[in-house]
């Protein structure tokens, strides 16, 4: 126990830029304080002391902000910042290395029963007001943008931006790439850092703004031709 707190702690100090010290984020992280509780509700729920498990997770939304079911299943070193609205179902399955932003969901899409969450794979990042919803699979490394709404299942590698949620960047495959100088490769790998984990939110290929310029340079190309046809 003392050394899942250990990584955890040491997690969030990696992490956040603001953690001063030990004791704070023992007194003063709410989604450390979530997972420390979650761990305990878990033990219960797997001894089947179901009643006791959701009195606790009950407390610890009450207390914290996050609403983790008790049944849910979550690997060494996640990092909760925030807290604040953060929602994990019960047949959740999260990995190592996770980083969850606020207002973040992993949830279901119904009431079918059965594996309904999503499962997380390691050295994932859910950015903040994003929704991963049903049985979908994030793969290892995968950064889910803010905002964003998982409906499908990520592969490894990648970023996911939009609602419905769409593959922009395979960070894989640009590793690979015969480009020496490929902004992709250099930047993600310097952000992230000693354990992989890339916390960077705001430099996210835009979709949109693509498919945009792409139109407005076809209309002029366009515009250009029929000037010269006249002339």
């Amino acid at each position: 126990m003392w050394g899942t707190w250990r990584n955890d702690i040491d997690c969030v100090k990696k992490r956040d830029p603001a953690v001063r010290s030990t004791w704070e984020v023992l007194f003063c992280y709410p989604g450390f304080r979530a997972l420390r509780r979650h761990r305990f509700a878990h033990f219960l729920y797997r001894h089947r002391f179901t009643l006791c498990a959701r009195l606790v997770a009950d407390r610890t939304r009450f207390l914290t902000g996050v609403d983790i079911h008790p049944a849910a299943q979550i690997g060494q070193r996640v990092f909760i910042d925030h807290g604040a609205g953060v929602v994990i179902g019960e047949t959740t399955e999260i990995g190592n290395d996770v980083t969850i932003y606020q207002g973040s969901t992993l949830g279901g899409t119904g009431k079918v029963t059965g594996k309904r969450h999503p499962t997380v794979g390691n050295h994932v990042t859910i950015s903040a007001g994003s929704s991963v919803l049903g049985p979908v699979t994030l793969g290892d490394y995968c950064k889910v943008g803010a905002g964003a709404v998982v409906l499908t299942d990520i592969p490894p590698h990648a970023t996911v931006v939009g609602v419905p949620g769409r593959v922009v960047r395979l960070r894989a495959a640009c590793r690979d790439c015969a480009e020496s100088s490929c902004e992709d490769c250099d930047k993600v790998e310097a952000r992230a850092g000693e354990e992989g984990v890339d916390l960077d939110q705001i430099h996210l290929p835009d979709p949109v703004r693509g498919e945009l310029e792409a139109l407005a340079e076809r209309i002029t190309q366009l515009e250009r031709d029929m000037r010269g046809n006249k002339e």
